[in-house]
């Protein structure tokens, strides 16, 4: 569960201030945490709190993401997704931003087969994203967490992402001089597996998302949590991101990462 958290905290810096090169210091006094972190945490916890009886899941998960997220009010909420996170009656509201496949880590790592993972993903998602893209794009970052644990080569995965999900009929290379900021799963999620396919080590992984530009932090987070599954996640890179989290969201990594 820190590979999210590593891709949005080393995307931080850059997000609007792309650095489309593979030279960079990873962890820097500029890089921080962002609502990807607090999100994904919050859900995790959620999912966690279940204890395997799922069938609540989906107001869990909107308590959850209330209870963790306002502590965090100036973490990088979208103006959507705030009003959802601080109003009195919040309800989905049919978005398809990236913050629905950032945020589903947990899901592949948790469920114990590739319909359940799907089933979670549905359930954590809906809650704000319910428009079928959004929906769409989580549950494809969710499947590749779990197709990665599973022990599926990369071959494998894109197989199963071009034929269930979306055409990754593009190289990083081509599209890196075009590529702009966008915050929408349809143009991230495919971008993020792409990366994570590309790569040849959990910390390639990073510097290829951040190469890329665009919305990076989230980009890179939802790459990096397919990459820990993949790759696993090297102990100096893990030591060095959880020094930027405070004592509430690492103790609740920590507990999260014991659930699994």
């Amino acid at each position: 569960m820190i590979g999210p958290i590593i891709g949005d905290i080393a995307g931080s810096r850059f997000e609007f201030h792309n650095y489309r090169h593979k030279d960079f210091e990873i962890f820097s006094p500029k890089c921080f945490f962002t609502d990807d972190t607090v999100m994904t945490l919050a859900v995790a916890k959620a999912i966690m709190e279940c204890q395997g009886d799922y069938s609540n899941l989906s107001k869990k998960t909107a308590d959850c993401m209330h209870e963790v997220g306002r502590k965090y009010p100036d973490c990088g909420f979208g103006g959507m997704f705030r009003r959802w996170m601080f109003g009195s009656n919040p309800r989905p509201y049919n978005s398809f931003g990236n913050g629905s496949a950032m945020r589903v880590s947990a899901c592949g790592w948790f469920g114990k087969s590739l319909e359940e993972v799907k089933d979670l993903s549905c359930k954590v998602t809906s809650v704000t994203h319910n428009h079928p893209e959004g929906i769409k794009g989580a549950e494809a970052a969710a499947v590749c967490i779990f197709l990665a644990r599973e022990g599926k080569d990369k071959d494998y995965i894109r197989d199963y992402i071009n034929e269930n999900y979306y055409r990754l009929d593009f190289t990083i290379d081509e599209i890196r001089p075009t590529y702009r900021f966008n915050e929408t799963c349809q143009e991230t999620v495919p971008q993020a597996l792409e990366c994570f396919l590309e790569s040849e080590s959990f910390e390639d992984c990073v510097r290829i998302c951040i190469s890329l530009g665009g919305d990076c932090d989230t980009s890179a987070a939802i790459a990096c949590a397919i990459a820990e599954a993949y790759y696993g996640v090297p102990e100096d890179m893990r030591k060095s991101a959880e020094k930027y989290l405070d004592s509430y969201l690492l103790d609740l990594l920590r507990k999260v990462e014991a659930a699994l």
